[in-house]
């Protein structure tokens, strides 16, 4: 384990490439947030309607295993 030494600068990162990493950490929390929302929506929208899409879709992989699609 290394010792800093008083009086010298142990900075790697400067503040502007720190405010770039935190700016693109929020960005990407804002656009999982959206895409959350979105998802929500559609969720409920089509909350009614899962049992027929879950049956579309077995159906659907069933006709393309028989090759009828």
């Amino acid at each position: 384990m290394r010792i800093p030494r008083p009086g010298v600068d142990r900075a790697k990162l400067e503040v502007e490439d720190l405010l770039k990493i935190v700016l693109v950490l929020v960005v990407v929390w804002l656009v999982l947030e959206v895409i959350g929302g979105i998802l929500d929506i559609l969720a409920w929208i089509l909350g009614p309607l899962r049992p027929i899409l879950g049956i579309v879709v077995i159906a659907l992989i069933v006709l393309w295993l028989l090759d009828r699609i």
